[in-house]
């Protein structure tokens, strides 16, 4: 997930020697130098590197050149070099001018000859340069980059993995959104250093800022071989990516309903062949009558539910404790009889005495959203814990399945 060298060069070289290009040509300069130089600008402007290094050395070769000339006339050849591809060239330049000012543009003019070292391939130089460029606590966008690309190349992931995570929380402390390709370099980090929870943590923050289809994929891959992930969520998992689009094969579509029904909710296995046969996934092939027939019984388990589930309603609301209670009102649930469910669920869980309230309090704040009610489903699903999947996969829900 780090930037490659190429993509590293194109970003240093447009924004590196910004401050080289914009570097105007100075009054003092004679007009032998000066003419040379503006047209080495004009042609700099046009992208055209290796006619305006021509034109630098034509300003070079005029001799006699006084310390201000000489100044100007290296700011001008280090652009010039860059952009003809001509490093040994602007990096004698750069160098040059590194020993002609100092403060800030120092700090500058170091973090160029950095950016220079390493689309030479020589890190060496690079790391020694960007030490200098950083010096007195100078920083920017670039520095950042070439650190992270730096420490990428020597496979130091674990100093990767520090300054990144040092990098997303103080973003985090400021209040700010933290950058996207930190997110992705961090992940990346913790998981070449075999760092798991690291990994998974850093991908639900990526989730959370950057909810992206590839990012969510990816974090719920992760989420399932986490210690301790209950497979009683597998089906939580599966309706996170059909609500992503990630859901498009048959076989994953047929296990999906399966699963729906095995959780009595015949309703929502219903619907999901439905999506199934609307995407020509399902009805098709050699499985075709075994489609058919789950259909079928998700058919015939709708028109079978309601009288069984309320048959038992009395003793249930009868009882010491939510559990009866709840599993009647999340079969209901089950049945798309959302106005019936949601208050029996919810008087389930405030009996107390639940099994495992969370994942009550987890199917509540879905089907409160699903009823239209999203303000009191996004509140109810922030209340949910646990350490077997029920939070992360509430707190998906907010993120980025249509809860939030």
């Amino acid at each position: 997930m780090r930037k490659s060298l190429s993509t590293l060069s194109a970003l240093l070289a447009t924004a590196g020697l910004l401050t080289v290009l914009a570097a105007p040509v100075q009054a003092q300069v004679r007009p032998e130098v000066g003419r040379p130089l503006q047209q080495a600008s004009e042609l700099l402007k046009t992208g055209k590197g290796k006619e305006a290094l021509a034109k630098v050395r034509e300003a070079e070769a005029v001799g006699g050149l006084s310390a201000g000339e000489q100044l100007t006339v290296n700011r001008m050849k280090a652009a010039a070099a860059q952009r003809a591809g001509e490093l040994p060239a602007a990096i004698s330049a750069l160098e040059f001018i590194y020993s002609k000012v100092s403060g800030t543009e120092q700090n500058q003019i170091a973090e160029q000859l950095a950016s220079a070292h390493a689309q030479n391939k020589n890190n060496a130089a690079a790391a020694d340069w960007l030490k200098k460029a950083t010096a007195g606590g100078y920083s920017s966008a670039t520095t950042k980059q070439l650190q992270a690309y730096l420490q990428g190349a020597s496979g130091d992931y674990n100093a990767i993995a520090k300054d990144t995570a040092a990098a997303v929380a103080a973003a985090e402390e400021a209040g700010r959104k933290p950058a996207e390709d930190e997110l992705l370099r961090l992940a990346d980090a913790y998981l070449r250093t075999g760092n798991a929870a690291g990994n998974i943590a850093a991908l639900e923050k990526l989730v959370a800022n950057y909810p992206k289809k590839d990012y969510v994929n990816a974090y719920l891959g992760r989420l399932q071989r986490k210690p301790g992930f209950s497979e009683r969520f597998t089906l939580d998992v599966m309706r996170l990516k059909l609500s992503q689009g990630l859901i498009t094969k048959g076989e994953d579509f047929f296990e999906m309903a399966q699963l729906a029904l095995q959780a009595d909710q015949p309703a929502e296995a219903k619907a999901i062949m439905d999506r199934g046969y609307a995407a020509k996934a399902l009805g098709v092939g050699a499985e075709a009558d075994r489609h058919k027939r789950l259909m079928e019984l998700a058919d015939k388990k709708i028109q079978e539910g309601g009288k069984s589930l309320l048959a038992g309603l009395d003793e249930a609301q009868a009882a010491k404790d939510g559990n009866a209670l709840a599993k009647i009102a999340i079969g209901l649930i089950g049945l798309n009889n959302l106005e019936r469910g949601i208050p029996l669920l919810e008087k389930a869980i405030s009996m107390g005495g639940l099994k495992r309230p969370d994942d009550a309090k987890l199917r509540l704040g879905l089907a409160q959203v699903k009823s239209g009610n999203r303000a009191k489903g996004v509140q109810t699903l922030k209340t949910v814990g646990g350490k077997e999947g029920a939070a992360e996969i509430a707190r998906l829900w907010t993120q980025v399945g249509g809860a939030g």
